[in-house]
């Protein structure tokens, strides 16, 4: 099984290139390929496929030739991975399967995303929705915060700086089941002094559903932008967002969300399927 891995400020994926869409990819799979001590190891897996050999898909192959087949760690499906759109991208360029310096749009769970090529890549994501006030409780303390949906669901808490720095996120912050029945990216973001060029700045953690705490989340550094921009009062600007893989820059508008950010592809080799295929058993249950 030939595999590449890529990262995007730290957030990790497996690549499975799959154009025509005959791997048999199941969740239990994607699980022990994502195991970091019995697998490759990694925040998730992309299946690249061709929009047209994917039921999901194939009625957007008209305008966009690759979908990203996204799965969380735990062998989840999830709607969208804006840090995956930008390694997705930037492992077709260099495969020459996309234009290296141009645009093209990918298909997603979400939607159809526009990405433009360059030394960092910028995705056109889904405009995030900020819809309504909730709750996350993590390390004996509740945390207010604000539910915005960016194609998938996100919990956006403001807290100070130490809090951000003490917070323990090995376990998954406890969320309303009724307003988040799918789950939820819990985003935790501190105020910083803006760099110049940027309106406002965060500095943000995130347990990602499906994945833990990540090292990067995308689509969470648009949610907690358009929580900082709705709480200063503010229809669109650039927010830059610190996480601890790196910065993401977000730029917003009330009909548009720009994702920029760097994705790199650090490695192409083959998985032994047969091992990791006894390994997947044990993620059945």
């Amino acid at each position: 099984m030939r595999f590449a891995k890529g990262h995007g400020t730290g957030n990790d994926f497996v690549i499975l290139p799959d154009p025509d869409g005959t791997l048999p990819l199941t969740p239990a799979l994607v699980a022990a390929l994502c195991d970091r001590r019995r697998g490759i190891g990694a925040d998730g897996v992309l299946r690249v496929v061709r929009s047209a050999a994917h039921p999901e898909a194939e009625a957007s192959a008209a305008g966009a030739e690759w979908f990203m087949d996204y799965w969380n760690a735990d062998g989840s499906q999830s709607e969208m991975c804006g840090n995956g759109v930008r390694v997705y991208a930037r492992y077709l360029a260099e495969a020459g399967l996309a234009d290296p310096e141009g645009s093209f749009d990918l298909v997603t769970r979400a939607g159809v995303v526009p990405v433009t090529m360059g030394e960092e890549i910028t995705a056109g994501m889904p405009v995030p929705r900020v819809y309504v006030e909730s709750e996350a409780a993590t390390n004996g303390a509740t945390f207010r915060g604000t539910a915005v949906d960016v194609g998938n669901p996100h919990l956006v808490c403001p807290v100070d700086e130490p809090t951000l720095e003490g917070l323990d996120l090995a376990r998954a912050p406890s969320v309303d089941p009724l307003i988040f029945p799918a789950g939820v990216n819990v985003e935790f973001a501190a105020v910083g002094s803006a760099p110049v060029g940027a309106d406002l700045y965060r500095r943000m953690r995130v347990y990602e559903r499906g994945s833990g705490e990540t090292q990067s989340c995308g689509s969470g550094a648009c949610a907690v932008a358009a929580v900082a921009l709705h709480h200063a009062g503010l229809e669109a600007g650039v927010v830059v967002v610190d996480l601890p893989g790196g910065r993401l820059t977000v730029t917003s508008t009330p009909s548009e969300c720009l994702l920029r950010g760097p994705a790199v592809i650090v490695a192409h080799g083959d998985v032994d399927a047969q091992a990791i295929r006894q390994l997947a058993p044990t993620y059945s249950s």
